[in-house]
């Protein structure tokens, strides 16, 4: 247990990531988020000794909220449907922090922890698109690698005013909803593309 202080230093520097890495990403410089948080570096260290612990600490709650939402999407009995409201959902989440996406997709050696959720959420939904391909509602040419680039793209979400992230974050997935949907009129998709966060 913490000493109260103690406690409202940790707090304070975890408010100041969230808030940095939020704004402009996970490349903020330790000393910056301790001075944002009015702490001595010494203090920031000692809670967090790397900043890989700092951003598993800080985005525990956006991959506990990413988890629920792939989650929710898998157990919806319309495949078609819930695979929509993944895209959907995760684009919003995407759309309130730029780091967050940065933090997931990394393939930094020391960020175990996304790499186990990366690996647990896409392994999901890579079947819940293969029962929306076979249910008729997704393009048969979908990979789980055209998510990625599509989470990967919707970074830039975040660096719109936030006023006008959620509406950018709908009407970004709904193009990328209508892009996925099976149609007769698709043309063929240009060769996969390998991205390592998928891998």
């Amino acid at each position: 247990m913490l000493r109260a202080d103690a406690q409202d230093n940790r707090d304070r520097v975890l408010e100041a990531a969230r808030s940095l890495f939020a704004e402009r990403g996970i490349d903020i410089p330790m000393r910056e988020i301790a001075r944002h948080a009015g702490v001595g570096p010494a203090t920031l260290y000692r809670r967090f000794p790397t900043k890989q612990i700092l951003i598993d600490q800080a985005f525990a709650e956006e991959l506990a909220a990413c988890r629920g939402i792939v989650v929710d999407g898998c157990a919806d009995p319309d495949p078609w449907r819930g695979f929509c409201t993944v895209v959907e959902r995760i684009s919003l989440l995407n759309g309130r922090n730029h780091g967050f996406v940065e933090a997931f997709l990394a393939a930094a050696p020391t960020a175990e922890t996304f790499a186990e959720h990366r690996i647990a959420l896409l392994g999901m939904l890579a079947g819940l698109a293969s029962r929306a391909q076979a249910a008729g509602g997704l393009r048969p040419d979908f990979v789980i690698d055209d998510l990625v680039l599509v989470l990967l793209t919707g970074r830039a979400l975040a660096t719109r005013p936030p006023a006008a992230r959620a509406d950018a974050a709908r009407r970004f997935a709904a193009l990328a909803i209508d892009a996925f949907r099976a149609s007769d009129d698709h043309r063929p998709l240009p060769q996969r593309v390998r991205l390592p966060a998928s891998l």
